[in-house]
């Protein structure tokens, strides 16, 4: 496993709890007690999911997902 690959991040103060993320992609984004996203700190390196990952991004109603690779300094 690489630790460089690509990594859902979310944004807790855009996100209004809406759950697109968790249904699209529940192998990556959980949820807590209040419907807020729990996302995998692990690198995404299936296909299938990172396709999917893009598509929780593309289709959350608050622009609070993004998928980031790990800088220098993060490593």
């Amino acid at each position: 496993m690489s630790d460089f690959g690509p990594r859902l991040r979310v944004n807790p103060i855009r996100c209004d709890g809406a759950r697109y993320c968790a249904e699209i992609v529940p192998e990556l984004v959980g949820l807590d007690e209040w419907g807020y996203p729990i996302v995998s700190s692990v690198p995404i390196e299936n296909t299938r999911l990172l396709r999917l990952a893009e598509r929780a991004v593309n289709e959350c109603p608050r622009v609070a997902l993004q998928l980031a690779r790990l800088r220098a300094r993060e490593r």
